[in-house]
């Protein structure tokens, strides 16, 4: 189930407050300036700092060229 538009409309990293992008059929918002992923465990966003996984400079490009291919947009306009 995908996540309301009102819940995406105020999701924002909890660092450094920037929007993020949602990769629906992944389960995850990712933030870019950060190289953070954070998961979503039954449809509820896992917001949490120290839960948060960094990703590597290969998941970060991958990540990124799904954001390109399905022109993803963040969570807000910052």
């Amino acid at each position: 189930m995908a996540l309301a538009q009102a819940l995406l409309d105020i999701l924002a990293c909890p660092e450094d407050k920037g929007p993020l992008y949602y990769v629906e059929d992944e389960n995850l918002l990712y933030n870019p300036r950060l190289t953070r992923r954070y998961d979503i465990e039954g449809d509820i966003p896992v917001m949490l700092i120290d839960e948060a996984t960094t990703v590597d400079d290969a998941e970060h490009a991958r990540l990124m060229a799904l954001v390109e291919e399905r022109g993803l947009r963040t969570t807000f306009e910052a």
